[in-house]
């Protein structure tokens, strides 16, 4: 350790590293970063103004916006800033405080995502007492629960990040600061994070996985034995628009976090943290907007409300 020079900077290696393409995705990302807080804070407008949308359902999605625009607050702007920058330099402070960002972002969603799915479990498989279940005090709670978890999952990987020495110049493989990348340029032993990173994977990751997936096979069950056509369709187009999210998160995140080799962070590396990371968050309320009728009832009467006044 004497002979290792403490660091206190560290370099992002970024999207690009050709200058020509610098201002052109400059200008893409801040396109998309705009229509992602146009498009989450649109429905979280919608959900709080409009009485037919303020149920269970769309408190869970409201509070989902709020999230996407938190997650995409943490990566895109610090995109934009390194796209201007020849080095693409960051504290180590400024780098574990946005792992802890978008560590606590993304457990948030993950474990909303499987509070979105035993809501939409009571509401079809229980629908006469899903008043009683999910009431508004029962859904507050659920959230706070969800954030404090949250909290409390990152913490204990960013306190033993804290504990870290790091000494090697390699560039961290990515355009935002990433757990597995960070501890790779650490001189000091890593072996207790790295324990601890599998542990918490299989165990939390793998219990709020079970948690989203698992009542789907009772949801499925239960539509399936409607005689209604009208109330199939009707429960399957509620079930669908959550799917589809869940599918696109944890599909690109497993890709981009289970890869065979962390080492090796190739050009489709990035464009997979690119999806999960700033794409998701842009497509989430596209994909609850366009495939849900109320939420383009509500919409139609916003606009119509904004052309009479």
């Amino acid at each position: 350790m004497e002979n290792q020079t403490v660091l206190y900077m560290l370099v992002l290696s970024g999207l690009s590293d050709l200058p020509s393409l610098q201002l052109p995705l400059f200008l893409v990302f801040l396109l998309v970063y705009l229509m992602t807080l146009t498009g989450n804070l649109l429905i979280v407008l919608l959900i709080c103004t409009d009485s037919h949308l303020q149920t269970p359902m769309y408190f869970f999605l409201g509070t989902l916006a709020c999230l996407d625009m938190g997650y995409s607050s943490v990566t895109i702007p610090r995109m934009l800033f390194d796209f201007h920058t020849q080095k693409k330099l960051i504290s180590i402070q400024a780098c574990i405080t946005q792992i802890f960002f978008i560590m606590f972002f993304a457990v948030s969603e993950v474990s909303l995502l499987a509070v979105m799915s035993y809501d939409r479990y009571v509401a079809i498989c229980h629908p006469l007492h899903y008043t009683q279940i999910m009431h508004w005090k029962a859904c507050v709670l659920l959230v706070l629960g969800v954030l404090m978890f949250s909290v409390v999952y990152t913490l204990v990987h960013v306190l033993l990040l804290l504990k870290l020495t790091f000494c090697r110049l390699n560039p961290l493989q990515s355009f935002f600061c990433d757990l597995p990348q960070l501890l790779l340029v650490s001189c000091s032993d890593t072996s207790i994070n790295l324990l601890l990173i599998l542990i918490l994977a299989i165990l939390v990751a793998g219990g709020i996985f079970a948690l989203t997936f698992c009542p789907y096979i009772i949801i499925l069950n239960t539509i399936m034995k409607m005689q209604s056509k009208a109330m199939r369709s009707k429960a399957f187009s509620t079930c669908s628009s959550h799917l589809t999210v869940v599918f696109i998160f944890y599909g690109t995140a497993f890709f981009s976090y289970f890869h065979p080799n962390v080492k090796d962070h190739s050009a489709v590396d990035k464009v997979s943290s690119v999806i999960y990371t700033v794409l998701t968050p842009l497509v989430n309320p596209l994909i609850y907007s366009l495939r849900n009728e109320i939420m383009k009832t509500s919409l139609k009467r916003a606009v119509c409300r904004l052309i009479q006044t």
